[in-house]
Parts: C-alpha cells; structure tokens; sequence
C-alpha cells in the first residue's frame, strides 16, 4: 500500500474516533444535566412531603374530659386542653392523656377478724383527679408507671385499710360497723391518694359476708333470738289480753252493781209509791164508808178477795193454797181491820 493512501486511511479512521468521542462526551453531559434536574425534583418533593407532615402532627386534638401531657426528648414539656392544639413536630409528644372524669373501680376481698373469722368484702371505690392543676397532671402523668401500676396500688392500699381495721375487731361487731369501716378508711386513703394527685369521692361496702359456717351459726342465732322475742311477745300480748279482759269484767261488774244498786232504788221508790197509793185509795174508801154508814169489814173482804185474784192473774203457778182454819181466817181479819184502823187514821189526819 502507498504511503499517501495509508495516511489518509490513518487520518480517516482518527477522524471517526474524533467524532466517537465528542458524541460521547455530549451525551454523558446531557445525562449529567438530566440527573441534575432530577435530583431538585426529589428534594421539593421530599421537602413538600416533609412540610406537609409537620403541618398535619403540628395539630392536636385532646377530648373533652382529659387532659394531654407532652414531652420533648422524654423530659415533661406541658399540659394540653381539651380542644385544637398547637405542638412542636417531630419532637414534642402526646406522653399520655389524663382523665379528669369520675372513675370507679369495684374491689373483692377477704379479712380476719381478732377472733379470726374470715370476712368477705365487696367494695365499689369512686375516685377522680383532685384538680386540673398543672402540677397535679404533672404528678397524676409520672407518680406512676403506667395505670395498670397505679389500680393495684389504689386496691392494695384500700384492702390493707380494711384488713387493719377488721383485726382489731371481734365478728359479731362487723356487721354493726360498716359506716366506721368507710370512715376509718377515707381518714387513712385521703392523704396518700392526694399525694399521688387524686381525690377519694366515695368508698361503698356493698356486701360483708362470713364463711358458710359462721353464716349459718349466726342464722341459727338470729332464729333462736326471734323465736324469744315471739314468746315474750305472745306472753306480753296475753297479759295485756287478760288485764285488759279482767279490767273488763270489772268494769262490768261494777257497771252491773251501779244499776242493781240504781234498780233497788227504783223499786224500793216504785214500792214505796205503791204503798203511798195504796193508802191513800184505803183511806179514801174508808172515808167513802165511814160516810155512808157501812160496815168496815166489807172493804176489808173487797180487799182479801182482789188480792186472791192477783196471785191467779199474776202468779206462775196453777194452784192457790189458803188456810181455811179459823185461827187463819180470824189473824187475817185482824191484819185486815189494823190497815183499815191505819187508813182511817191517815185519813183524819189530813182532814185535820
């Protein structure tokens, strides 16, 4: 090959190199700008993404009846009211959200008495924060590890009370004693619980109850006790049954013994009437006789025979004795002409 033509080749394959390499080169720039571009994309993205997240954690919203506690890298930062609130993102955190509402807890235990008989109670406790203060939230949010921890020491706190107080007592006095049990309890919970930020409402001993054979022992106890009150009921209910039926009789009796008494004086008068009348019609027929001349033994015959027929009239009986003896018939005309004798006399004298 000539020389000449061995140049141009030479020149003509350098050229095409040349040209390779400029193309290269123009394309790996472009890439550059390209990923350039790129990459500002990614970091607005990134930053929109990141503005927006922060914009949306800046807002909190804590319900009505808690109170929200916040930290900054685990350290206490403040407290939070119910409603929308404004935080820190990122790094402020909802550490915890305290309810400032009632809230109650229902406990079941056993206790010993001094005359160790076991005891079972039922409580229900009725507690709440005892403010809104913040370094009330401050201790109620830290005091404790988590609320789980707080329950069992409220309930153990509340039992080792109840125990205390119901050692130093004998079993039949329990039952008697369930207001000073709250009382004692409430005197010795209300310090420590304010301590721990929170406020004893209310403390119920809804049911106290005894091992079976103690319940039936005190059943047995209650009968024997009722069946005594009974009988001296009833026996009081008969004494007062009895006086008051003796108090009866005696009035009755005494009620019986006036009107006997007033009766006897009505007819002892009704008698004594009688017999007034009876003299003053003897009188007056005697005057009648004496005026018309006439024997006296005629009325006092009037007279014997009206009284037969009376006792007929009036008597029970059928039958009718009389003595027929002279002697008898002789007294009666005797008796007989005295009254007549009696009622002359009366006569005059008030003629006189």
């Amino acid at each position: 090959m000539p020389k000449s033509k061995s140049i141009q080749v030479i020149r003509h394959v350098h050229s095409k190199i040349y040209f390779s390499q400029k193309k290269v080169t123009f394309k790996f720039t472009h890439l550059l700008k390209h990923m350039e571009n790129l990459d500002l994309s990614i970091v607005v993205i990134t930053l929109f993404v990141i503005g927006l997240v922060s914009l949306v954690t800046m807002f909190v919203t804590i319900q009505q009846g808690y109170i929200g506690v916040t930290t900054i890298f685990g350290k206490y930062q403040r407290i939070l009211r119910p409603g929308l609130n404004i935080r820190v993102p990122f790094i402020e955190r909802i550490h915890s959200r305290i309810s400032i509402q009632n809230q109650s807890v229902e406990l079941s235990f056993q206790a010993t008495t001094m005359d160790q008989a076991n005891v079972n109670f039922k409580a229900m406790l009725l507690f709440s924060v005892l403010n809104q203060t913040e370094e009330v939230i401050k201790s109620v949010a830290f005091k404790f590890m988590d609320e789980e921890s707080f329950m069992t020491a409220l309930t153990r706190t509340i039992e080792g009370s109840i125990r205390s107080f119901v050692a130093t007592k004998k079993q039949p006095e329990i039952l008697s004693l369930r207001t000073e049990i709250v009382q004692e309890v409430k005197k010795q919970l209300d310090q420590t619980l304010e301590e721990w930020g929170y406020h004893l409402i209310d403390l119920q001993l809804n049911d106290i109850a005894f091992d079976e054979t103690i319940m039936k022992s005190m059943a047995k106890v209650v009968a024997s006790h009722n069946l005594r009150a009974a009988a001296e009921n009833e026996g009081q209910a008969l004494l007062i049954t009895k006086t008051k039926g003796a108090e009866a009789d005696g009035n009755a009796i005494k009620i019986a013994a006036e009107a006997e008494k007033i009766a006897s004086q009505l007819r002892g008068q009704g008698v004594a009437l009688f017999r007034e009348e009876v003299a003053k019609g003897m009188s007056q027929a005697a005057k009648e006789i004496q005026n018309a001349n006439l024997d006296a033994s005629f009325i006092l015959f009037s007279m014997w025979t009206e009284a037969i027929r009376h006792f007929a009239e009036h008597g029970k009986g059928n039958t009718i004795f009389l003595d027929g003896s002279s002697e008898n018939m002789q007294r009666t005309l005797q008796q007989l002409v005295s009254v007549s004798q009696g009622a002359i006399m009366h006569s005059e004298k008030e003629r006189k």
